[in-house]
């Protein structure tokens, strides 16, 4: 399996970073990345997204706004 990182983009005080992976099926699944915080008090969640793609960008592109959506939802609590 091949993990592709695209770039990372600020959303209050989350950095958002969109993955997609080349599954052993051939379709691609998409997964976030929240980072808050820095150096040693910094704290990463990774989200694993259920849909399936036939492309690269469209798991990207969902994983981008998947992540903008839980980025200000969890900003806000």
């Amino acid at each position: 399996m091949i993990s592709i990182t695209e770039n990372s983009f600020p959303v209050g005080k989350y950095l958002v970073s969109p993955l997609s992976r080349l599954t052993e099926s051939g379709d691609y699944s998409a997964s976030i990345s929240l980072r808050s915080g820095r150096g040693m008090a910094s704290h990463d969640r990774v989200f694993r997204l259920v849909p399936r793609f036939a492309t690269h960008h469209a798991a990207l592109r969902y994983a981008a706004r998947e992540g903008r959506a839980l980025a200000l939802q969890h900003g806000a609590v």
